[in-house]
């Protein structure tokens, strides 16, 4: 560039303000001294950094179309790091305030001392020149001087070659952001991940167990194709087990322990998709499913749907009679009324453990199932009530709180999940009948209280194979304790037990403390004291440090 056109461009307030965006000590050096020219200089850089290109260049296109950029300047006493005495001043001045064609940045600073490329100049330089276009067009050209148009007319021409390659680089940036666009896996699909890390060890009279470090992964694809469904599209893995203590009884399984084979073999351990009809929600499940996922459990800050933010056990994370049964099925959710106070909801499902499975016995509908029905009401924002009942049918060896995989259950003493004990033989099919209620109270933001009464009316189908099962819960959650998204929590009542069977009644009692460390990971330390588990005299004591990762 010649130093005539540099002089120009300082006579010119317009011109000037847009040859700011160079350093002042460029320009310096080009006047004062025989070095290359800031024209050859800045051709160089540009082909040693042509990589960077892009980049700067769709930065500064953006400050000169007001994107991501202070909304409105219309004072250059806004800019925080231009002073009167700067020597671009005036000239700066009146581009802002004159032809409006200067931004800045979001934190109120113009940085003109900042280096830049030729290309960002002629980014600059093309957005006054399109500002200047607009005044024109809107009958407010008595505000450009015809000088000011004839100096702009000559850098246009100056750096005609620039912003022809700004076009060509900008035209192909647009192609391929459209073919990234059109070839992308799902513009409706987002991934929800959770990663679990149990340390559990346990003492007491019934310890034959040793310290064990257990982990479970979920990935949850979670897709929309209208905005209001969602299909869920979960893989699992982890080399945590469902193991009952040394007398044969489930009270002790946690929630990480469900579902899985204990390998670290990935699966798909939940296919469902949730769709609305109306003010109803319809939902089917291809495997996985379990009657959680539809209906209201009322236990808030300790149910966590088995995942790692919600209570330890699964028996203090959801009433029992939520485990009878599981797998693939549907169910429908319908609200009623409009609003007001009460709001009260009825939920039907249907659950079948065999589901896959063909063979006489099994399927759909002659395997197991449990089809469920539940009356919610929720009075205001404060108290909700529920009263469930599930019907169940049940083969030869299979638990009674199975949890949708059929032979071993998930809580409760052997005797009540109906499964075999040396010299009892209770291995045949049977039916149950169980009913529910539970309910929440919340008095204030930083207290939740919530319980529920479990009462199953098993049906055997060999002599005298009748029996009943009794379990209750109470709890009380303290949130926020101590720090935003922490919780407290406390547990306790009696494990699913066999009201035919001798014995003591099997206590469960459970204390968690969930500390969020971020947003995206917890520690929750707990201990779970067992009295008479599998209805024996023998008491266990189960400790566990849980660390959560969600993503």
């Amino acid at each position: 560039m010649s130093h005539l056109l540099w002089k120009t461009l300082v006579l010119s307030p317009v011109c000037l303000g847009v040859a700011v965006l160079f350093s002042a000590k460029v320009v310096a050096a080009e006047i004062e001294t025989d070095s290359p020219t800031p024209k050859q200089q800045l051709l160089s850089q540009a082909k040693t950094a042509e990589n960077q290109v892009l980049e700067q260049v769709n930065q500064y296109s953006l400050e000169g179309k007001n994107q991501n950029s202070l909304s409105q300047v219309t004072s250059v006493s806004q800019f925080s790091d231009v002073q009167p005495t700067d020597w671009a001043f005036q000239a700066l001045q009146s581009l802002v305030e004159r032809y409006g064609c200067i931004a800045g940045y979001p934190n109120g600073t113009y940085r003109g001392n900042r280096a830049l490329t030729r290309y960002e100049f002629a980014a600059g330089l093309n957005a006054c020149l399109d500002r200047v276009n607009e005044l024109i067009a809107t009958a407010t050209a008595d505000l450009v001087k015809k000088e000011d148009l004839a100096t702009l007319q000559r850098l246009q021409e100056e750096f005609s070659a620039e912003l022809a390659t700004l076009r060509g680089r900008v035209d192909a940036l647009e192609a391929r952001t459209a073919e990234l666009e059109a070839n992308q896996f799902s513009t409706t699909t987002k991934l929800v991940g959770e990663a679990v890390f149990a340390v559990t060890d346990s003492f007491g009279d019934n310890d034959t167990n040793n310290t064990v470090f257990q982990d479970r992964v979920r990935l949850d694809f979670q897709t929309s194709f209208t905005g209001k469904d969602i299909l869920h599209t979960r893989i699992a893995t982890g080399n945590a087990s469902v193991l009952p203590l040394a007398n044969d009884t489930y009270e002790g399984t946690q929630t990480v322990n469900v579902f899985l084979g204990g390998n670290n073999s990935a699966f798909i351990d939940w296919l469902a998709y949730y769709f609305p009809v109306g003010n109803s929600q319809i939902y089917a499940a291809a495997t996985g499913g379990i009657h959680s996922d539809y209906v209201p459990t009322v236990n808030p800050y300790f149910e966590d749907f088995d995942g790692g933010n919600g209570a330890l056990s699964t028996f203090a994370g959801e009433s029992p009679i939520y485990r009878i049964g599981g797998g693939a099925g549907a169910a429908l959710n319908l609200a009623f009324g409009g609003g007001g106070t009460f709001k009260p909801s009825l939920t039907l499902g249907y659950l079948a453990s065999e589901g896959n499975n063909p063979t006489p016995g099994a399927g759909l509908f002659n395997g197991n199932y449990a089809a469920l029905a539940q009356l919610t009401l929720n009075v205001g924002d404060r108290v909700t009530l529920a009263a469930t009942y599930v019907n169940g049918y049940h083969g030869a060896g299979s638990a009674l709180f199975d949890f949708g995989s059929v032979t071993t259950g998930v809580v409760g003493t052997r005797q009540a999940n109906r499964q075999n004990l040396p010299g009892v033989a209770i291995d045949s099919a049977y039916a149950s009948n169980s009913y529910g209620f539970e309910a929440a109270f919340k008095p204030s933001d930083k207290l939740s209280i919530s319980g529920f009464v479990l009462y199953s009316q098993v049906t055997g189908f060999g002599a005298n194979d009748d029996d009943d099962v009794w379990s209750y819960g109470l709890g009380v959650a303290l949130p926020d304790l101590g720090k935003k998204g922490n919780v407290l929590g406390i547990f306790g009542g009696a494990q699913p037990y066999a009201g035919s069977s001798d014995g003591n009644r099997p206590y469960h009692i459970e204390g968690f403390y969930k500390y969020r460390v971020s947003d995206n990971i917890s520690i929750t330390p707990g201990v779970i004291w067992l009295t008479n588990p599998g209805q024996t005299s023998d008491d266990a004591i189960i400790g566990t440090l849980r660390t959560t990762f969600v993503f």
